[in-house]
């Protein structure tokens, strides 16, 4: 059976539907960068999520290949993940209801970078050839994929079900909870509003659908 990040870092992939608090240590991801709206057709953020999974895939069926990674072991592609915020994050919006200076009303003003997590036997080497690899058997390409490593620190993350646009409601709770423990929020212009996304929007009703929310925090 492959290794399932989603079963073995339960902490991280599957929090539970209430605010936690939790130290997220370094990890190395695909990333594409862009901005505007997510929900546009034929759009860049839906474009860089073709050039990910093209990279991942590439990478994961190595294993049938000349090019034999060390350390390889069998695994599930980790869900995709996203880093979100807006030219002007540090400040609230009129129509904001919780202070991270996100207003879901203007989407086109997004500033992202699309992430799906590597294993760590994966090195920059080896990410290399799946650039070339891919590029080569695909004719496409895929220059805008670049390894990332990242370490989040200490965060607070819930697991929101339901619809995107209705996550002010559970960031409000997550900002609550982390007041009351002692902490504040420290998004910055290197730590972001984070969502894991653990459900295909294409094939899943709005309403069940299931987002881990992550937000960097400090101590008072």
């Amino acid at each position: 059976m492959a290794f399932d990040y989603k079963k073995e870092y339960k902490e991280f992939y599957l929090p539970k539907a209430k605010p936690e608090i939790v130290t997220v240590p370094k990890m190395n991801f695909l990333a594409v960068r862009g901005s505007g709206d997510p929900n546009t057709e034929g759009g860049e953020y839906k474009a860089s999520i073709g050039l990910l999974y093209g990279i991942a895939f590439t990478i994961k069926m190595s294993k049938k290949g000349d090019h034999q990674i060390e350390g390889y072991f069998d695994y599930v592609v980790p869900p995709l993940e996203g880093f979100w915020w807006q030219i002007e994050k540090s400040q609230v919006t009129e129509r904001s209801s919780f202070s991270f200076g996100i207003d879901y009303s203007r989407k086109d003003k997004f500033q992202w970078i699309s992430v799906i997590r590597l294993p760590d036997f994966v090195t920059k080497e080896d990410f290399a050839w799946a650039i070339e690899e891919a590029s080569r058997k695909k004719a496409t390409d895929f220059s805008k994929v670049e390894f990332m490593t990242y370490e989040e620190g200490l965060c607070v993350q819930c697991m929101h079900i339901g619809a995107y646009d209705n996550e002010p409601a559970t960031v409000e709770g997550m900002h609550r909870f982390m007041e009351e423990q002692g902490y504040t929020l420290d998004i910055t212009d290197q730590r972001y509003h984070h969502e894991i996304y653990l459900s295909d929007a294409r094939r899943v009703a709005p309403e069940r659908l299931k987002t881990v929310i992550r937000h960097p925090i400090r101590r008072v």
